[in-house]
């Protein structure tokens, strides 16, 4: 019994091994932790995580990879879930618990993937998998690269993201037309911004928004047509030249105006 990848999902079966293993490896040092893998289509992740004695959860949307794996991984018996993950109230699978995120992310909602986790990050401790290479260098970008965007700014926040490694297209079924990356997110110690937070994610979103302009003349919509605007060398930057605590102050300078 094989799965038929469909495109309509994003699916790209990985068909290496040594790649899903070095993936599950990234979840060493969590192994007290219960475990989320998005999208395991045939297994090909998940055997190397239940081989490593994970307290695994599975959520797969497409029915025939849900019938292959309960056809082939009895381990897997009351652990699958057959539902949209964007959907899903991760919280309600742990009660009281933190857990761990990995999988070999659909292409098509991966960044949609990442915002959902961020509403869990008080209880995702660390998130790990595959995605295209594009997304993935745009996560782990550091300020002052063209890759930085709203994801980088708002994960960086909470967690430190690695770019591990590159991923060639010949390892897929079928190939995508670009190269994959895995990346690792550790959520970090900050437990308060210093700041608002929906303002702070507001302002992120709308100077990206923009992300040509300079930060004076993004920002004009996020104040009152009165407001006069603050006195700060951020004025003269672009979005992607700010690190997470400069958003911060940024964000308070909106605030007190």
């Amino acid at each position: 019994m094989q799965v038929k990848p469909k495109k309509a999902l994003g699916q790209h079966f990985l068909t290496d091994l040594g790649i899903a293993r070095r993936i599950a490896d990234t979840l060493d040092g969590y192994t007290g932790l219960p475990v989320i893998e998005v999208g395991p289509g045939m297994g090909v992740l998940t055997q190397f995580l239940l081989e490593k004695k994970h307290d695994l959860a599975v959520v797969e949307i497409d029915t025939e990879s849900v019938a292959y794996l309960r056809a082939n991984m009895p381990a897997l018996e009351g652990r699958i879930l057959e539902e949209d993950f964007l959907k899903l109230d991760l919280g309600a699978l742990f009660p009281d618990r933190d857990f761990c995120v990995i999988g070999n992310y659909p292409y098509n909602i991966s960044s949609q993937i990442f915002f959902h986790i961020l509403d869990w990050k008080d209880r995702v401790v660390c998130c790990s998998g595959m995605l295209q290479k594009e997304v993935a260098e745009r996560l782990a970008a550091a300020p002052g690269t063209k890759a930085r965007g709203i994801l980088s700014v708002l994960l960086q926040a909470w967690y430190d993201v690695e770019y591990l490694f590159t991923v060639d297209e010949n390892v897929f079924n079928p190939p995508p037309k670009v190269k994959s990356g895995v990346v690792k997110l550790t959520r970090n110690n900050v437990t308060e911004l210093g700041c608002d937070g929906r303002r702070f994610k507001a302002v992120v979103k709308t100077t990206f928004g923009q992300r040509r302009k300079t930060i004076r003349n993004s920002i004009k919509s996020l104040l009152p047509a009165d407001a006069l605007l603050p006195e700060s060398p951020l004025m003269a930057m672009r979005p992607e030249q700010l690190t997470v605590e400069q958003f911060v102050e940024l964000t308070n300078l909106i605030s007190n105006q």
